[in-house]
């Protein structure tokens, strides 16, 4: 399990470099070990600015980022809790995302998206074994660990993650809009499958290079996912 340092100083431990990026509640920089050497992702998260459920939302985070230990999921090192700031040192990944990838080739063979989307299917199954359901799989958060080709890709940003014993189904309406199963739509509560769903998505994009449900208006792409008709449309199948 990751170390969780309570009121100790991150700059004692790391040098905190360049914004690599942004996730839920957070930016995320380049760390610097002092002990090492080593590179790291430390994604800083400003206390100020959050609502009680969102406070609530960031212990989740960190709680499943503890327990979960797969080759792909992006590993949690340690926890740095200080009043003003909540820090969360994680793997480096220097690969890009998934999503760049797709831009990039624009599509897909079937072997290549096979080979892509099995390790994220994997990683699914044993998050839902371990009652932790994503809620927001899309390419932009699968990252791959180098940019070299047949590099490792793993699953990241677990900022909407919950714990979800199989017998009880959540209500919130959360995700992504492009990605989001019909059960959250409906709002009649959902399970584990919503991420499978997400995943459905994700390889019908590597596919073909767009998604199956596309609407500038939310309320209308809504209706598209619900009514769950999409095509496969020529010449880009």
């Amino acid at each position: 399990m990751s170390a969780y340092h309570k009121d100790e100083n991150i700059t004692d431990y790391y040098k905190i470099e360049d914004e690599l990026g942004a996730g839920s509640f957070g930016i995320v920089r380049l760390g610097i070990s002092k002990a090492t050497g080593d590179e790291f992702a430390i994604k800083i998260i400003d206390r100020k600015g959050l609502a009680e459920d969102e406070e609530v939302a960031l212990k989740t985070e960190v709680q499943i980022l503890q327990g979960i230990d797969h080759p792909n999921v992006v590993k949690m090192v340690e926890v740095f809790d200080e009043e003003e700031f909540l820090y969360i040192v994680l793997e480096l990944m220097t690969g890009g995302e998934l999503f760049d990838r797709i831009v990039e080739k624009e599509s897909y063979s079937e072997k290549e998206a096979a080979d892509t989307i099995r390790p994220i299917v994997d990683a699914v199954r044993y998050c839902h074994e371990n009652s932790i359901i994503h809620r927001d799989l899309k390419p932009e958060n699968l990252l791959y660990e180098t940019k070299e080709e047949g590099s490792i890709i793993k699953i990241s940003d677990f900022g909407l993650a919950r714990f979800l014993p199989s017998d009880v189904y959540a209500t919130t309406a959360w995700g992504t809009p492009g990605y989001v199963a019909p059960e959250i739509i409906s709002g009649k509560g959902y399970g584990t499958p919503v991420d499978v769903w997400s995943i459905g998505i994700t390889l019908y994009i590597l596919l073909c290079g767009f998604p199956p449900f596309y609407n500038e208006d939310n309320a209308a792409l809504f209706e598209e996912i619900k009514s769950g008709e999409f095509d496969f449309p020529s010449p880009y199948w």
